[in-house]
């Protein structure tokens, strides 16, 4: 009897130990966890043991950053086409305008404030690290507006934001540090891969295993051979695929018996997209914090106080003259988008290693970057005294 008792007890223990890991799982992946959990390690791994770090991110950084991130992507463009399109949530040009008007003013205040805090210094070496600091984080940035907001349309409108701003920031360092060069073959490709995929889109196909498998090759070829992020590779791809007005938020199950390309790329992708964003976290966000200075503090102010001013100062204008929120999208929930913007963590150590060579000031700003992290702090800590997105009263957004 009592052996009895003892393996019942070990059987309901154990499957309370299962309950407990799958809801620690469940809340990791619902949650977006993963991102910060690899930035995380990666920190804390880069300032313990180095030398292994910076091996183990070395061997891992292309296959990641290069070939992996085209799928996240992927995705975040998808999201946009479905926001803009007719019965999205940003439809109408007043609507999808007013985060283009908002980044372009995030961007101006970041660059204000940076450049005000240099000149005050006295550093003018620093200067040309304005456009440093103008990098909004569209990485972590869609994991913090995904976990505040779920389904809602500020998280479009941050992904607008990010992605118009990170276009600018790509464009001004290729044409002022000349990172970019056409090859007459990269155009063919590129033109192959879009010319493929208009032929897929125009004979109805609707599984988008064809347009990666055979367009998303030939798309990231031409882009590394021209200079560009491979990773951007599906993005020209994606408009073909067929949509559907985008309302809710990404990776949303489709209804029972619907099975079009954009619901079954969601769910198939949900988990692996995931898995990269960890092993991105973890290969770009370990950073010695070793050195700081006035690059540091140019930096940080430029993130958490400029961009955040300059964005609700530009969208406050533009709704004076005539622009609309989004739907849903009202002053509280855009202070939360505001600071998430603060956070320049990714396309920053991108930039810095631009427009910087290895040395202390480079150093200065990489560890600006990674501190700009603190934005996510404040975001969540506006939301929950805000009380928008998921710390909502019940019935409201």
């Amino acid at each position: 009897m009592n052996a009895h008792a003892i393996s019942h007890h070990r059987t309901v223990a154990a499957a309370g130990g299962r309950w407990s890991l799958g809801r620690v799982f469940h809340f990791t992946m619902e949650h977006f966890l993963l991102l910060p959990i690899g930035g995380l390690i990666a920190l804390v791994w880069a300032n313990v043991g180095p030398e292994g770090y910076f091996t183990f991110a070395h061997r891992l950084a292309f296959a990641v950053n290069e070939v992996g991130m085209a799928v996240f992507f992927a995705l975040i463009t998808q999201e946009i086409i479905e926001a803009i399109i007719p019965g999205g949530a940003l439809h109408t040009w007043r609507r999808w305008m007013l985060p283009l008007v908002a980044a372009a003013g995030g961007s101006l205040g970041s660059a204000v404030v940076y450049l005000a805090y240099v000149e005050w210094k006295y550093e003018p070496v620093l200067s040309q690290g304005w456009l440093v600091a103008c990098a909004y984080d569209l990485a972590f940035g869609y994991f913090v507006v995904r976990s505040i907001f779920r389904r809602h349309a500020a998280v479009a409108f941050f992904l607008v934001m990010a992605i118009f701003t990170s276009a600018v920031g790509i464009v001004a360092l290729a044409i002022q540090y000349q990172t970019v060069e056409i090859h007459s073959r990269g155009t063919m490709l590129m033109l192959a891969a879009l010319g493929l995929a208009a032929l897929l889109r125009r004979q109805k196909v609707g599984s988008f295993w064809p347009y990666v498998v055979l367009c998303g090759p030939l798309s990231w070829w031409a882009l590394f051979l021209n200079g560009l992020h491979p990773a951007l590779a599906l993005v020209p791809i994606v408009p073909f695929l067929p949509h559907a007005a985008r309302r809710l938020e990404l990776f949303t199950d489709a209804p029972h018996g619907v099975h079009d390309s954009r619901s079954h790329v969601e769910h198939v992708w949900n988990y692996p997209v995931q898995a990269i964003l960890f092993l991105f976290g973890l290969v770009n966000a370990g950073v010695l914090i070793q050195e700081y200075g006035t690059g540091t503090w140019a930096f940080l102010a430029a993130a958490l106080l400029g961009r955040p001013l300059g964005v609700l100062a530009a969208v406050g204008a533009a709704v004076l003259l005539g622009f609309h929120l989004p739907a849903r999208l009202r002053w509280p929930g855009l202070v939360v988008v505001a600071l998430t913007a603060s956070s320049g963590f990714t396309f920053a150590l991108f930039a810095a290693t631009v427009v910087y060579p290895a040395g202390p000031i480079l150093g200065e700003l990489k560890i600006g970057a990674v501190l700009s992290g603190v934005g996510v702090v404040l975001a969540f800590a506006a939301a929950r005294l805000l009380r928008v997105g998921r710390f909502a009263a019940p019935g409201h957004a």
